[in-house]
């Protein structure tokens, strides 16, 4: 029986009046899964849900995720779900919190609790309530880490990626038009490989039930193209279907997803691990943009009239933050934190960025 990873913290958020010196380049990724909460991600299959999403007389005990993906206890559910994300990166490489049965937070400070307004606050740094209030691809006038980050490093538009399964990132990540690469929804991403060129095609063969959102397994090819071809300093992957499984209803879809994910991180780690200009040299922060509803029906919600849907998670992998496993008992993390954490991991002075953008998460010790 796999036993939970715990570690008992203290979190300080100090603010740095000067940049850690940078001896050498620093890369960062950032991950995101739309939608995903926590139940899944700290609990594996959560059997009332599957139960909620079944139909006349079907029986969970028939279903194949269920088969799969069952366990007694949490921790051994989550890592057959998860089991790299589990049994490898969490257990000898980062650190997660927001783990509520742990009294660990992680929290939107935006209050729309849906897509574009997590995504923004988990870029820009800070809420922009009034400003954006729907998930329409209206281009975002703040300034984004990823478009700071670009300037600040002086990197060709290769140097800074975003690799999203939902259209809208054309708008959301960047506010100057064409400043940094973006790949969003069902367009091609040019390349000479000729196996990337066939993926261009199959994409458009193989449509989701989304109009807005493609497939998870080519907006990762690509990414994964594009690190093998320009060794960005920065990238972004933005992944779709744990939410929009979730919308239809269809919680197996869902937990599939899940585990598409986790095959997707597993590949990731051992490109970066096998190149010397990013081993040891890079860190990771996974997230998410919002969480979800509560109650039989309010997994397949969120917004701002499913309480619960602020709560989210956060986890880091980095050679600039010791600590391994989950979090408990810290002052409460909150998605406006991320551009900042970001920014110092690269060397650079965050208040430059926006000084009104959260603090980042700079220190991390054990009781």
């Amino acid at each position: 029986m796999a036993r939970p990873l715990v570690l008992s913290v203290v979190v300080t958020l100090v603010v740095i009046a000067s940049a850690p010196a940078q001896s050498s380049r620093h890369n960062v990724v950032l991950i995101t899964l739309d939608g995903a909460r926590g139940e899944e991600i700290f609990g594996g299959l959560d059997v009332a849900t599957l139960r909620a999403s079944l139909s006349g007389q079907q029986r969970v005990e028939d279903q194949t995720v269920y088969r799969r993906f069952w366990a007694a206890d949490a921790a051994t559910r989550r890592e057959k779900l998860m089991p790299f994300f589990w049994g490898t990166l969490m257990r000898h490489h980062g650190s997660i919190a927001g783990n509520a049965a742990l009294g660990s937070q992680v929290r939107l400070t935006n209050r729309h609790w849906f897509s574009y307004p997590g995504y923004s606050e988990i870029l820009v740094g800070r809420a922009r309530d009034e400003v954006i209030t729907s998930n329409d691809p209206i281009r975002n006038q703040s300034l984004t880490v990823l478009d700071y980050a670009r300037r600040a490093l002086k990197l060709p538009r290769e140097g800074v990626a975003v690799f999203a399964s939902w259209e809208v990132f054309n708008a959301i990540a960047e506010s100057q038009e064409g400043a940094i690469t973006i790949n969003a929804g069902y367009e091609p991403y040019a390349h000479d490989d000729a196996s990337v060129r066939a993926l261009n095609v199959l994409q458009g063969a193989t449509p989701t039930p989304w109009d807005t959102v493609r497939h998870d397994v080519y907006t990762a090819r690509f990414a994964m193209a594009h690190l093998a071809a320009y060794r960005p300093q920065v990238l972004y992957l933005a992944l779709g279907e744990t939410d929009d499984w979730a919308h239809d209803g269809r919680y197996e879809r869902v937990l599939e997803a899940y585990r598409r994910t986790d095959e997707v991180l597993r590949e990731l780690w051992a490109w970066l691990e096998s190149h010397s200009d990013y081993r040891g040299r890079t860190s990771m922060l996974l997230t998410t943009d919002h969480g979800r509803g509560v109650g039989a029906d309010g997994w397949r919600h969120h917004g701002a009239k499913y309480p619960e849907a602020e709560r989210t998670w956060m986890a880091f992998v980095s050679p600039h933050m010791a600590p391994r496993g989950e979090w408990r008992a810290h002052l409460p993390l909150e998605a406006r934190q991320v551009p900042a954490t970001l920014l110092q991991w690269l060397g650079l002075y965050w208040t430059q960025f926006d000084p009104s953008a959260g603090a980042p998460v700079t220190h991390v010790s054990q009781n």
